[in-house]
């Protein structure tokens, strides 16, 4: 029959709640997956202090002047590492997350990590960032929700800062790193790599910081946020400023399921549709239906609608609405060449060996953004053009495609 029930994943990689959903390739949402989220989700998803510390370590780097005035007078930095620090600290390598990711780049799901690591196919022993090697430190971005100062922390009149927690830019994020730097007596880094987010964070390391780091990875990342980009943007942030439960985002303390739940679940389900290309959810979903029940005016749904909703529902209980506005504020702000003559100024400070890579199917960054980059910056492995993958997963490739992208991460740290 026409749209043929087809409920659940045949590729052996169905998502349980655990599994970041950026790391795997769509699949349909079974029983067991929405048992899985069943109840009342909490007011936020954030870690907040009393919780399991589980892998996190923490450093207070104080005060931080914050680019567009003011400041943030106490600020701590979650992270992890991997890998042993060598004698002379030349081993040292700097990985930094996207937009919705956090500290825990390897590692099972446990107290303190709803998720398991976002990485794991690319960090940990004989892989391309090879912790054998490499001394490994990967923080939770400021402004993020998992244990580094952000909006679900504690201001210093004791409430959490909330909406009153300051803008802050990728420049603001990347001085935040800098000085977990300083605190971990790290002067240069071997690389900074980061994808996405983490990218424009990269990319702001070598041109704001040029003499500490000598390499420099910049996955599925742009030179600047264009107007597309911060247009998509601009509907998730309505969607949960919109939700009446945000209540200014004064919500911390009501009652699981009186959060903004729904606001935070749509602006998610908006994302994952810029995050995979529409020839992935095609070959993967079609038109199937979720049910015997058909979404014909059956009462049945699609089911694409099920994935989506699920992530959108598994994602409220581990992030923080007040927290992914100010981190999708963040990407918007992004543009290297502000204050600095432009981007191609502002890349020409670029000293690192660099990649720049790039995702075929990317319809959020797509290679032009990269091709941009490749072309301004004086120092890439690849000449004046990125390396560009062929993935059907969109955006998430970097995420995904672990042989690919592993590959030129390796060529990047030969030497």
């Amino acid at each position: 029959m026409a749209g043929a029930l087809c409920r659940f994943g045949d590729t052996g990689l169905d998502m349980d709640w655990q599994t970041p959903e950026d790391t795997v390739p769509s699949a349909f949402t079974t029983e067991a997956n929405a048992r899985s989220v069943l109840g009342k989700p909490p007011a936020t998803g954030a870690w907040r202090d009393g919780d399991p510390p589980g892998e996190r370590q923490f450093a207070s780097v104080g005060a931080l002047t914050l680019e567009r005035g003011g400041e943030l007078p106490v600020v701590r930095i979650a992270y992890e590492t991997h890998g042993t620090l060598n004698a002379d600290r030349s081993n040292a390598v700097l990985v930094v997350h996207a937009l919705t990711g956090d500290s825990h780049v390897i590692g099972d799901p446990g107290p303190g990590h709803p998720t398991g690591g976002w990485w794991g196919g690319i960090v940990g022993p004989g892989k391309a960032i090879d912790t054998d090697r490499w001394f490994v430190v990967a923080p939770n971005m400021l402004g993020g929700c998992q244990g580094t100062t952000g909006p679900a922390s504690h201001a210093p009149d004791g409430r959490e800062w909330g909406a009153r927690f300051p803008f802050v830019t990728i420049r603001d994020q990347v001085d935040a790193q800098v000085a977990l730097s300083d605190a971990l007596g790290i002067d240069r880094w071997a690389a900074v790599i980061g994808g996405s987010m983490g990218g424009m964070q990269a990319l702001e390391w070598a041109v704001g910081y040029p003499e500490r780091l000598e390499r420099v990875a910049v996955l599925a990342a742009p030179a600047l946020s264009n107007a597309d980009q911060i247009a998509l943007n601009s509907v998730q942030l309505q969607a949960i400023r919109m939700d009446p439960a945000y209540a200014d985002g004064d919500y911390y303390d009501a009652a699981d399921g009186d959060g903004p739940h729904q606001g935070l679940a749509l602006a998610r389900r908006m994302a994952l549709l810029n995050y995979r290309s529409p020839t992935e959810l095609n070959d993967r979903f079609a038109r199937s239906w979720q049910s015997g029940m058909s979404p014909l005016g059956g009462g049945g749904r699609y089911a694409v609608e099920s994935y989506l909703d699920y992530h959108g529902n598994k994602f409220t209980r581990r992030f923080d609405a007040n927290s992914y506005l100010t981190l999708v504020e963040a990407m918007s702000s992004h543009d290297v060449g502000r204050g600095r003559g432009g981007t191609a100024q502002a890349l020409a400070r670029v000293t690192a060996r660099t990649l720049v890579l790039g995702i075929d199917s990317d319809r959020l960054f797509p290679v032009p953004d990269q091709e941009h980059l490749a072309a301004l910056i004086p120092s890439t492995i690849d000449g004046s053009v990125p390396h560009v993958i062929s993935s059907p997963f969109g955006h998430d490739g970097f995420l995904i495609e672990d042989a690919l992208v592993g590959a030129q991460l390796s060529r990047l740290l030969a030497e």
